[in-house]
């Protein structure tokens, strides 16, 4: 355990102390409960959920009506609830960002990082890409690392097509529902999970999309990567809530893998707070908001082919303006 020295200065035999923030997203219970409850995980067992600073969505009614109920649940596993983000760091090595409203991050992660603690940012990253490239920036300047992912991408099948167990992706057809949140744009509240399907089993290199908006019923986002690949993603707003897709690969059509429980991406999340390597290359992470960002711009311009190069360009607009609040 010698790597989470460096982060948190503790002894081998000492248990990881976890702050989270935001009781505001299932999540939040979600993972008090695998870590305090009576798990016989080895790696489980080094970590504790200690402290919890409950806020949080104030006007996602969705997300803030849960803080009260979510707040009794994680003190029923002995977790301490704080007045404040500081009071927090002063009592954990490590924490969950896990605020529902993307758009609170970038301050609540300014705050982490400066402290010098290690933080895993559940998704949204940022409700922006503005504001996920500007978190990317701050992660810089403090040396932080940053880990932020949908549990989708670790499903055990989307781990095995991205390692070339079936050989080289060709292409690959996802979905997943899409909750429109006003306060966010399109997919980066809820549909993100599908376009992060899609590019764990894709990777990187997407150039250019184009987007088919059915309002109320479903869109339809197709992406060309730079070797000509087709990528698709279907949000699905009028249906059954279902995850996965089809992954066209030189041994044949693979069925992409759905939701798998939390403990797959809580394993990676507790590896990263031992390591302080993140799973997800950063650029990986920003070109899915690029991917989000583009699509949206293409329905505005009436189905119009983006580049995720102009995406990119709008983006660090936005970002440039919010980093300099915190020189």
């Amino acid at each position: 355990m010698a790597a989470v020295l460096s982060f948190t200065g503790l002894s081998a035999q000492d248990i990881i102390k976890i702050g989270i923030i935001g009781l505001d997203t299932s999540h939040s219970t979600a993972f008090t409960e695998l870590l305090n409850g009576d798990s016989d995980d080895p790696l489980v067992k080094e970590f504790e959920v200690v402290a919890a600073y409950p806020y949080g969505s104030t006007t996602i009614e969705s997300s803030y009506e849960r803080i009260p109920g979510y707040t009794e649940t994680v003190k029923r596993y002995g977790v301490k609830i704080t007045s404040s983000i500081k009071e927090l760091l002063d009592m954990v090595d490590c924490v969950l960002l896990e605020t529902n409203d993307g758009r609170l991050h970038l301050d609540q992660a300014a705050e982490v990082f400066e402290s010098g603690k290690i933080c895993y940012i559940d998704k949204p990253l940022g409700a922006t890409l503005g504001q996920a490239m500007a978190i990317c920036s701050l992660a810089r300047k403090y040396n932080a690392p940053v880990f932020s992912s949908s549990a989708l991408r670790f499903s055990p099948v989307n781990a095995d097509i991205r390692a070339g167990r079936y050989g080289n992706v060709l292409g690959a057809d996802c979905y997943s529902p899409h909750k429109v949140e006003p306060t966010h744009p399109d997919f980066g509240f809820y549909g993100i999970h599908g376009v992060e399907t899609l590019f764990t089993v894709m990777g990187t290199g997407c150039e250019v999309v184009s987007r088919m908006p059915s309002p109320g019923k479903a869109d339809v986002v197709t992406g060309r990567w730079k070797d000509g690949r087709i990528g698709t993603f279907r949000a699905i707003i009028d249906g059954p809530a279902i995850y996965g897709g089809t992954v066209f690969t030189e041994k044949g059509a693979v069925p992409a893998g759905g939701y798998e429980g939390y403990m797959v991406l809580l394993e990676q999340i507790l590896n990263f707070f031992k390591t302080g390597k993140s799973p997800v290359p950063v650029e990986e992470t920003l070109e899915i908001f690029a991917f989000m960002k583009a699509s949206n711009m293409s329905v505005e311009r009436g189905g119009e082919p983006v580049t995720l190069e102009e995406a990119f360009k709008e983006g660090r607009k936005e970002a440039d303006k919010l980093v300099k609040k915190y020189r």
